[in-house]
């Protein structure tokens, strides 16, 4: 299976994104309007300049609590792990786990075409194992 295959069962194809400039208050707006757990961030929507999450906001406020008035590209991760449509789904899960990531940009040369996230991962993951064992009842019970 190949990221291509994930990113087209996706109920919505939008990716959201986030200017670096915006402010950390535009960020939450945004991760709680959409229900998502990590923002693209770029500057014109296609071109891949970090990535933020729940988890940036969450570990610059313990460090310092007035993180909501700072801007996105202070909190950002800006060394992003990318993949592409053909990496191999088993392969992404492997990257997420050890990087503990959860959040995958998918990006086809410098163009941006999707997020991955662990939950579209293994919700992939679930439908092909019941698929899997769907198959094998049908063929049990004709025999």
């Amino acid at each position: 299976m190949r990221i291509s295959e994930v990113l087209q069962a996706k109920p919505s194809q939008v990716i959201v994104t986030i200017s670096p400039d915006a402010g950390v208050r535009e960020l939450i707006a945004l991760l709680d309007e959409n229900n998502v757990g990590a923002l693209i961030v770029s500057s014109d929507g296609t071109t891949l300049q970090g990535i933020v999450s729940e988890r940036d906001v969450v570990r610059h406020l313990h460090r310092d609590g007035t993180v909501i008035n700072n801007t996105v590209s202070a909190i950002m991760t800006t060394a992003v792990e990318t993949c592409d449509e053909n990496t191999l789904v088993d392969e992404l899960m492997k990257t997420m786990t050890d990087r503990r990531i959860r959040h995958v940009p998918v990006v086809r040369g410098d163009a941006l075409v999707g997020i991955i996230s662990i939950g579209d991962v293994v919700k992939h993951r679930i439908d092909q194992l019941e698929f899997e064992r769907d198959q094998l009842d049908s063929y049990v019970h004709q025999t």
